[in-house]
């Protein structure tokens, strides 16, 4: 019989450190937060194509919702949750040890890196996250480093309202909170990706305004 390899998800947070929040998230923050991970988690692992045995990183790993919900789904593999903040990993390792998920580490990340090993992932995602990124080129490149050739990244999020206050630190050129679709696929492009297709609505299903863009490394 074939051995079947661990699945492995790094989730890997990267706001600046002007988001952290000055209290931790209330119960209705995270109970709203794992519904849409339980809703979202099987619809982004087929557009990913997960397979067991599989590496794949979280981006953003929020209030630690994808990393518990994956984690409880995939038992036999690994999380690893990365953030820049000190308050964000503080209430990710709480909510993990709460949920008694005992195949999750918490470790700390960079605003111009993910610090994820080189060609270590099968499969990335960035979940509301990429519009917070301040070092885009160097950010980019780290991104497509992680992945092994053939691997796919997805970044999901929403473009720019009208009037929105474009978040600190971060380009112009995003126009707003939010990112327009063509920056997302010309910088990610530029850090050696190819763009494979556009899903305008995501989740699927979903009325809110926010797109998928999945791309994969030569």
């Amino acid at each position: 019989m074939a051995r079947v390899l661990p699945f492995v998800i790094v989730a890997a947070f990267v706001l600046s450190t002007s988001s952290v929040t000055a209290q931790d998230p209330d119960a209705r923050q995270v109970a709203q937060e794992r519904k849409e991970a339980e809703l979202e988690g099987p619809k982004l692992a087929d557009v990913l194509g997960l397979r067991p045995g599989m590496t794949v990183a979280d981006v953003g790993a929020g209030l630690g919702a994808m990393t518990v919900v994956l984690a409880k789904s995939l038992p036999s593999g690994q999380v690893l949750a990365t953030d820049v903040g000190a308050r964000q990993l503080k209430v990710i390792r709480e909510y993990v040890k709460r949920e008694g998920v005992i195949n999750a580490d918490v470790i700390e990340g960079a605003q111009e890196s993910t610090n994820l090993p080189v060609a270590c992932c099968d499969a990335v995602f960035l979940r509301l996250v990429y519009h917070h990124v301040v070092a885009v080129d160097p950010f980019n490149r780290s991104l497509a480093a992680a992945l092994k050739p053939g691997g796919r990244l997805a970044i999901i999020d929403s473009v720019p309202a009208r009037g929105s206050r474009l978040p600190a630190g971060v380009p112009a050129n995003r126009g707003g909170h939010g990112v327009p679709v063509d920056v997302v696929i010309n910088e990610i492009k530029a850090a050696g990706l190819t763009h494979v297709r556009t899903i305008e609505k995501w989740p699927p299903g979903d009325n809110a305004p926010g797109f998928l863009i999945l791309f994969e490394k030569p």
